[in-house]
């Protein structure tokens, strides 16, 4: 006789798995989430790229003209050679380096004045809430590209440092108006009431006791804002509001486009830098809807129940 016993392993087991996530922190967490192992793989890949791009190319200097230009790929010249005899490989990978500071840069700083506006007009109410919000609902309304655009060329295109402004000056609203309402939410809860009847600072309270609820929320804002600033970034360097002479993946974009690089068929040149922008992009996208998945229950995927066949 055969029958069917089905035990609700997933239900039985989340003592142990919460115990367990408890113990082993947020790393675990990240690497048992396979969009997160995922995302945070080819972030590494990147960052290594980006630390020793001399063990991954020969070329010293990727923006002499020491090669034959238009070369197609070889064995000397992985992805060929530029139409000015510029060697396509290294240029990628000693590219990586300024796109990964301006997105790491860029949404670090972002989620900084996200957290100090947000929080704090969330904490403070009354008129600072007021003013703050007002803020932040007109840099939320604002279209942000010719908004990007305007602010790059007036303020002098050409610097990295003007770049970074531009994106960290329009790119922190929306994480500022999610943390003011992950606030609201935390502003009245009864550790809140000790902590002010114990006579604390609202510094003290806002940094040591809001601050660390919203550590999951915080960091999914910093990787929302480094993947808008990776995308951002390239899209003002192809438009040359950036610094032409320098080596990044948008610069590279830059140049082949000018050199029409498709046409002449040098399709490399623009395939792999778009490329490498989009998978970056992907890791932080991946990163990110991981850690919604991690500090939200409701949008992990539900494991069905397993089903055991017993003989008897």
């Amino acid at each position: 006789m055969t029958s069917l016993l089905v035990q609700p392993t997933g239900a039985a087991q989340a003592p142990t798995q919460t115990r367990r996530r408890g113990r082993g922190g947020i790393l675990v967490a990240v690497l048992r989430n396979r969009k997160a192992s995922i995302g945070l793989g080819i972030f590494v890949v990147f960052c290594l790229l980006a630390a020793v791009p001399q063990l991954f190319t020969s070329v010293r200097d990727p923006n002499k003209l020491a090669f034959t230009p238009s070369e197609t790929p070889s064995g000397a010249h992985w992805l060929g050679t530029t139409a000015l005899g510029q060697d396509i490989w290294a240029q990628l990978v000693y590219g990586t380096r300024q796109s990964l500071v301006i997105a790491v840069a860029a949404g670090l700083f972002a989620t900084v004045l996200s957290v100090l506006i947000g929080v704090s007009a969330a904490y403070l109410g009354g008129v600072a809430d007021d003013v703050l919000s007002l803020l932040t609902n007109v840099f939320l309304v604002i279209p942000t590209f010719p908004l990007i655009i305007i602010l790059a060329t007036y303020a002098g295109k050409g610097t990295l440092l003007v770049v970074l402004i531009v994106l960290v000056v329009t790119g922190w609203s929306y994480g500022a108006n999610q943390l003011r309402a992950q606030a609201l939410s935390l502003r009245n809860r009864d550790f809140l009431e000790s902590a002010r009847v114990r006579g604390e600072r609202r510094s003290y309270i806002i940094v040591f006791e809001v601050l660390p609820t919203m550590t999951s929320l915080i960091v999914a804002n910093f990787l929302g804002a480094a993947l808008y600033s990776v995308l951002t970034a390239a899209g003002l360097q192809f438009l040359g509001l950036g610094d032409p002479n320098s080596i990044s993946w948008g610069t590279m974009l830059y140049w082949s486009q000018n050199q029409q690089a498709l046409q002449t068929g040098l399709p490399l040149w623009s395939i792999a830098p778009g490329a490498c922008v989009a998978l970056l992009g992907v890791a932080f996208a991946l990163m990110n809807y991981a850690f919604d998945e991690i500090s939200n229950p409701a949008l992990r995927p539900v494991r069905r129940p397993r089903v055991r066949r017993v003989h008897s």
